[in-house]
């Protein structure tokens, strides 16, 4: 206790100049700025992360089930009672998808035909991400096409034009030398979706049962998309599924299905939080220097508390107390600053994004993980700029005539 009285006194008592009052605050203010910078930034890719998983699950289902090898499969028997009978299943859908040729008008684009049951409305929570139109694959007795909002924009497409269709051309793979090596059908849009660019620009959402008759395909699927009744219950479906089928087949969760794309947003994430801690590492220098300012300062002090029996322990502990005392009281308001600038944004949209995005501010989300990083982060790096002035402190030896 003794200690950190003395660390205390010596860090906020009277000095000989303003001087080093006033490097003590630049060094608390740099480490205060540098610790909500870090948590800001975290935040904000926390915060586009959430973002971009919100849309993505509305496309991608809680867990999907593929072929380990070839693009279709036929259903087994054992697979369907299973997810029928499991209590945790809800619902789940069976899709077909195949690279197609579209045509609207005057207009040709490649992409991704992708037919899905009656259950793919239960599954997926793709009527969410709805521009045009409504979320329906048949009306008055005829199919309906739902494009992404990059496909119909490539293709021109108007979904208020009830009298133009959209021709989807299949390679016929029954097809002779002298028949036509494609097979079509007209399908009219009925409106466009919007989730993100890779799936935006390439994919068309028809009835199955379309795709199958374009394929000549009856039973085969490309893939079974499960929804559960909770969260919570989606690792002990998907570790049954690997167990008795995943010789097999693919099953893989919602951050799985675009595993390569959350990989590189957690890596620009800690790349950026490794650049900011590097400037966290500059601005220890005035830690170093403040400390080693208030040991100038204490000569005198350090000398009687030696000649009263304090070892150089002793004397090395209430300068080191004395930094950390500096690196947490930065830490510490940083964080009230982070906590600020997190309600100003998420209530008033302090700093807003161009016009035409998604949302109207930059999205932040505050994690309890980064909290935790930033401040072993910030506690290190006052360590090792605490750690040189109390060892040299410690090791001075000023004679009282001398002052």
């Amino acid at each position: 206790m003794l200690k950190f009285n003395l660390a205390r006194r010596y860090l906020v008592g009277k000095k000989s100049t303003n001087a080093i009052h006033f490097i003590t605050g630049i060094s608390m203010l740099g480490l205060s700025v540098g610790t909500a910078a870090l948590i800001i930034i975290l935040s904000i890719f926390n915060g586009f992360q959430d973002l971009l998983m919100q849309f993505f699950s509305n496309f991608n289902p809680q867990l999907k089930v593929t072929p380990l090898q070839g693009k279709s499969f036929l259903p087994e028997t054992d697979m369907v009672e299973f997810l029928e009978n499991n209590p945790d299943v809800k619902a789940f859908s069976f899709t077909l998808e195949e690279l197609s040729l579209f045509e609207y008008e005057d207009r040709v684009e490649i992409g991704t035909i992708k037919g899905v049951d009656d259950a793919f409305k239960e599954v997926s929570s793709l009527e969410e991400s709805m521009r045009e139109g409504r979320f329906s694959l048949s009306e008055s007795g005829g199919n309906r096409a739902l494009l992404g909002a990059g496909m119909a924009r490539k293709l021109g497409v108007n979904v208020m034009d009830q009298f133009a269709s959209l021709t989807i051309y299949m390679p016929d793979q029954r097809a002779s030398l002298m028949d036509q090596p494609f097979k079509s059908k007209l399908i009219r849009p009925g409106g466009t979706f919007a989730v993100h660019s890779e799936v935006d620009q390439e994919y068309v959402i028809v009835p199955i049962d379309f795709v199958r008759d374009l394929l000549n395909e009856p039973e085969e699927v490309s893939s079974i998309e499960i929804l559960a009744h909770r969260e919570s219950a989606i690792p002990s479906i998907q570790s049954e599924l690997i167990n008795r089928f995943g010789d097999q087949y693919l099953i893989r969760d919602q951050y799985q299905q675009d595993e390569a794309f959350y990989r590189i947003m957690q890596i620009e994430k800690w790349v950026s939080f490794a650049i900011l801690s590097l400037t966290l590492v500059l601005v220890a220098f005035n830690l170093v220097g403040a400390l080693w300012m208030i040991v100038l300062e204490k000569k005198r002090d350090i000398t009687i508390l030696k000649a009263m029996g304090a070892d150089e322990s002793f004397i090395k502990n209430v300068f080191f107390l004395s930094g950390l005392l500096i690196g947490i009281g930065g830490m510490l308001i940083g964080i009230v600053i982070a906590l600020i600038f997190y309600i100003l944004q998420t209530t008033m949209g302090l700093i807003p994004v161009p016009p035409g995005f998604i949302v109207d501010s930059y999205p932040i989300s505050l994690q309890w993980q980064d909290f935790i990083i930033v401040g072993i982060t910030v506690s290190v790096i006052s360590v090792l700029g605490a750690i040189w002035p109390a060892l040299n402190a410690s090791g001075m030896n000023v004679s009282l005539k001398s002052d």
